[in-house]
């Protein structure tokens, strides 16, 4: 297995470890293994080659627009749905019931704001393990597009492509921006038995939502 694998692999089974200094070891362990994946993990040149491709963002046009979409309420159903991860396997929402789930709607990959809002979840992943909760990506960018931006980033949780129907989901969840042809920057958590407990549709494209109020409604949830 290549090193994202094996990092899905131990998210998976993390949840299933009971509290005490044995899981927080291992989950030490895994925050090292990354940090060392994104330092060590390509020859010199390399290197140097994979960290100008993740600093590309910085000169890359910024996304200010005002927010067009809604988005679906607190206390609606969230819509089920099947879409590819990077490596072409369907995940399903209903295939995390029983978990809380956070939707993570964004633009684009390699904007800027998805750059960072994306890189503050991953150095944030313990947080979202110790509450159990299931991170997805979304976006309409393609499977390969998701591969190699979540390789350049280090990124470990699933990226999904909302790339044919294009925006399907998206719309369906009422954050699609018809005029751009990507969705809104928006987030929902999901409860475990599939209705939306939180929703926030950032007012502007470039506003990344408090990750503050993402942990407290999780927390919500666990206090029933």
């Amino acid at each position: 297995m290549r090193f994202p694998e094996l990092a899905r692999r131990f998210l998976e089974l993390e949840p299933k470890l009971a509290e005490g200094p044995e899981k927080e070891a291992l989950s030490l362990l895994h925050a090292m293994l990354q940090e060392l994946w994104r330092e060590v993990g390509a020859r010199p040149g390399e290197r140097e080659g994979l960290e100008a491709l993740r600093n590309l963002y910085k000169k890359a046009p910024k996304m200010e627009a005002p927010r067009v979409a809604p988005g679906l309420s607190v206390g609606e159903r969230a819509p089920d749905f099947a879409l590819p991860d990077a490596q072409g396997n369907p995940v399903r929402l209903s295939d995390f019931r029983g978990r809380p789930v956070v939707l993570v709607f964004y633009p684009l990959d390699w904007s800027p704001g998805c750059s960072q809002q994306l890189d503050l979840y991953q150095a944030e992943l313990p947080e979202f393990e110790r509450r159990n909760a299931v991170l997805l990506g979304i976006s309409v960018d393609s499977i390969y597009c998701h591969g190699a931006f979540a390789f350049a980033r280090g990124l470990t949780f699933p990226l999904l492509a909302d790339f044919h129907p294009k925006g399907e989901v998206a719309r369906r969840y009422r954050v699609w921006r018809e005029e751009d042809g990507f969705s809104e920057r928006a987030l929902f958590v999901v409860d475990p038995e599939g209705i939306i407990r939180y929703a926030h549709v950032s007012p502007y494209l470039h506003h990344t939502p408090p990750i503050e109020e993402l942990f407290q409604a999780l927390d919500a949830l666990r206090r029933g």
